[in-house]
């Protein structure tokens, strides 16, 4: 991870100064100087982040005077890290000129209920289990007969079944939203299977708090979500396009195998 963020810190300083931040930019107002380098108030708004990107400016000083800006396998990594931040940056800018609208958002309010108006807080006991696809079926029918999490736990280890136990206590909201149609439904004690891409997850309610959000509340909870899956949107619209006007020629193996 050091690495990374080394090729990161690296890719940043290797981009033109027009897109770099700094305070190359006239009336820009300086914050601090590392050995003769400006950092402005756009880099580090708050005295937290100026500590930072001094930090990172410390590093990338030292990298840059031991040649790693010249390394070939560096050079490389700096320059995806570079062409990803632009790529991204052309993202952001059409995503950022799209907003919901007051009716998108009530709309998204109104669908789901039990993120918002009939909002609760969970506290749950979870075996997350490892296993192929038939193996929630298998669990359903077990967790059917069982009167407490602990009975399907005792019945997982007899089979060396890998799972992990945990206690969790989570706002709707930051659970998956295919759980929370069971979940609402559920009494104290009662014990529910749902499928994961790794396996299964097998939870039982312990407590449930209501915790209702209304619409003026959720609002910027909800612009945000829309917001993320607007880009998502945009992001595969727009490399749509690109592709269908653009050349794409496929050479050597990959060439045969398209």
């Amino acid at each position: 991870m050091a690495l990374e963020r080394l090729v990161l810190m690296l890719a940043v300083a290797a981009l033109p100064a027009c897109h770099r931040a700094g305070a190359d930019a006239p009336g820009e107002l300086v914050l601090a100087r590392v050995n003769g380098a400006e950092i402005s108030a756009r880099q580090a708004p708050t005295r937290q982040a100026l500590e930072k990107v001094i930090d990172r400016e410390l590093l990338v000083q030292k990298a840059l005077a031991a040649g790693l800006d010249r390394d070939p396998a560096v050079r490389q990594s700096v320059e995806t890290a570079r062409r990803q931040l632009l790529a991204q940056a052309w993202l952001e800018r059409g995503a950022a000129a799209a907003r919901s609208s007051p009716e998108e958002i009530r709309a998204f309010y109104a669908e789901n209920p039990a993120l918002f108006a009939d909002r609760r807080i969970y506290g749950l006991r979870e075996l997350a289990v490892s296993g192929p696809a038939g193996l929630t079926d298998v669990l359903r029918a077990q967790a059917a007969e069982a009167k407490d999490l602990d009975d399907v736990a005792a019945w997982l280890r007899l089979r060396d079944a890998k799972f992990s136990a945990a206690a969790l206590t989570q706002p709707a909201e930051q659970l998956p939203l295919s759980y929370l149609p069971q979940l609402a439904r559920m009494k104290e004690g009662e014990i529910a299977v749902f499928a994961t891409p790794l396996g299964a997850s097998v939870i039982q309610l312990v407590h449930a708090e209501d915790a209702p959000l209304t619409e003026q509340q959720a609002a910027p909870l909800i612009e945000q979500f829309l917001a993320g899956r607007r880009r998502l949107e945009l992001a595969a619209a727009e490399v749509k396009r690109l592709r269908e006007a653009a050349t794409i020629e496929y050479v050597g193996e990959f060439k045969r195998s398209n």
